[in-house]
C-alpha cells in the first residue's frame, strides 16, 4: 500500500486575513490581562504576525527563536526541527509568537526552550494545537496552509480555454 498524501488540500491566506486574525490574537491576549516584557517570534513564519503583535500590544522588546524544520522546494517534507538559536532565559513574562502550529514537532523544541512563555499562534492544526496556549482559528490537519508570503497572483486561464 502506498504512503498517502499527508496534505490533501490547500488554503490559502491573504494578507488581509493573515492581518485580521493576528489582530483578532492580539484582542484575546489584551482579554487575558496579561502584561508581557518581550515578544519572540518564532522565525520565519511568526516573523510578520510577530510584527502586528508589537504595535497592537506595543511591545518595543522583541527577540527570536530560529527554528529549521521544513525541508523542500514548497516546504511540505519536514524533518526533525533544529534549533539554531534562542534568547536567554526560560520564557517567564515573554509572548511567544508563531504564524501557525503544524504537527507540533516546532513547538515542542521551542516550548522546551521557552517553557514559561506564553505560546500564541494564529492559526493551529489539530496535532499542534496541544502545544500552544492561544490560537485564533483552527485548520484541518490534512490542510496545506498557504501564507501570503508564499504566495504571488497570477493570471487564470478561463477554464472554457483549458485543455481537458
Amino acid at each position: 500500500m502506498a504512503d498517502e498524501p499527508r496534505y490533501t488540500r490547500d488554503i490559502f491566506i491573504s494578507w488581509d486575513e493573515l492581518h485580521r486574525d493576528t489582530r483578532e490574537l492580539c484582542r484575546q491576549l489584551l482579554e487575558r490581562g496579561e502584561r508581557f516584557e518581550r515578544l519572540v517570534a518564532v522565525t520565519r513564519g511568526g516573523l510578520i504576525p510577530a510584527g502586528v503583535v508589537a504595535r497592537e500590544l506595543d511591545l518595543r522588546l522583541v527577540d527570536t527563536i530560529c527554528v529549521l524544520s521544513y525541508h523542500g522546494g514548497q516546504g511540505q517534507e519536514q524533518a526533525p526541527a533544529e534549533l539554531l538559536k534562542a534568547p536567554e532565559g526560560d520564557g517567564a513574562g515573554w509572548l511567544l509568537v508563531d504564524d501557525l502550529v503544524d504537527t507540533g514537532r516546532t513547538a515542542a523544541v521551542v516550548r522546551a526552550r521557552l517553557p514559561r512563555a506564553l505560546f500564541a499562534t494564529v492559526y493551529a492544526k489539530p496535532e499542534g494545537r496541544p502545544h500552544t496556549d492561544l490560537c485564533v482559528r483552527e485548520i484541518p490537519q490534512s490542510t496545506w496552509v498557504r501564507f501570503p508570503w508564499d504566495t504571488e497572483l497570477s493570471f487564470a486561464v478561463p477554464l472554457v480555454e483549458r485543455d481537458p
